[in-house]
């Protein structure tokens, strides 16, 4: 009779680790074990990692699976190997998740959720304009009207954009920009364009912070794009019970689509079929300028 290893013996990119509990249950009702997730992992590092390199790492560790205590985790950890890179950043020791053995090191210690910086570790220039969609009913229909909307007017504007979810509740929609803006004028940015959708649509969206004055309205966020602050990284797995990811989409799949449709189970499939559909913001051909809102912006 065959018994299951106990442990797994991994080497990547030179490092040799051991995978601890491999069956260890940490998505039970989605049947996703330490060794599925790790699996998957390496299904999708290339892609995740494409976003990742270099970003403040900060991690969401869940020892026993979703189902029981967590905690959120900045500091690389005092045992941490020393072929793992960090970078200082306001007196935080960070990880930077920048190979396939650091983000199996730091799965088998059960981060469960990778949520990474919107600037790299050298510098405090933003990558991107980012707009967290972020529903206040279950209601996904709303968040699909919502982008939707927010595409047209990026498209007037002539601002390429890439929508993904956020593997919990909403979407989240990136807009490459040139390397020379810093995050005030991004935020001005950010917040003109939800202001305006905001009077376009006031039944609709709201720029309101606190949840309890939003009622059914979607959060437009253009806060959380900041110095410092995160989003989970494009094919990060969430704390959810159905173990969902965070997966970018093609425009024209928004109308037909909800978070919980994309998994574990069925993610590295449909990156093998579709390729990476955030491709283009991790590694973009074009840049936009955003100095045609900003000179009106000034102007006004």
């Amino acid at each position: 009779m065959a018994v299951a290893a106990k442990e797994y013996e991994l080497t990547l990119d030179g490092h040799s680790m051991m995978i601890t509990n491999p069956y260890k249950p940490l998505w039970p009702d989605a049947n996703v074990t330490k060794l599925d997730y790790i699996r998957y992992l390496l299904q999708v590092s290339q892609p995740l990692l494409a976003y990742a390199k270099d970003r403040l790492l900060t991690v969401i560790r869940y020892p026993h699976g979703i189902g029981d205590k967590h905690f959120y985790q900045k500091n690389a950890p005092d045992y941490s190997p020393d072929w793992i890179s960090t970078s200082l950043w306001e007196n935080t020791r960070y990880v930077l998740c920048n190979n396939q053995a650091t983000l199996i090191w730091m799965a088998n210690q059960a981060a469960l959720e990778w949520h990474v910086s919107f600037h790299q570790a050298q510098d405090e220039i933003p990558t991107e304009l980012v707009f967290d969609l972020d529903p206040s009913t279950e209601d996904f229909s709303v968040v699909i009207e919502s982008a939707l909307l927010l595409k047209e007017l990026l498209d007037e504007l002539h601002l390429s954009s890439t929508p993904k979810t956020s593997g919990a509740s909403g979407l989240q929609i990136y807009v490459p920009i040139e390397l020379r803006y810093s995050f005030e004028q991004t935020r001005e940015v950010g917040q003109f364009l939800a202001s305006y959708l905001v009077s376009k649509h006031p039944n609709l969206v709201t720029v309101e912070r606190l949840v309890k004055n939003r009622g059914s309205k979607l959060y437009i966020d253009y806060l959380q794009h900041w110095r410092g602050k995160t989003l989970p990284a494009p094919y990060s797995t969430r704390a959810r019970a159905g173990a969902t990811v965070s997966t970018p989409l093609l425009w024209e799949e928004v109308a037909h689509i909800h978070p919980t449709d994309f998994t574990v189970h069925n993610v590295p499939q449909r990156l093998q079929t579709k390729g990476d559909l955030f491709a283009a913001v991790s590694s973009p051909s074009q840049r936009a300028s955003l100095d045609p809102i900003l000179s009106f912006l000034q102007s006004r």
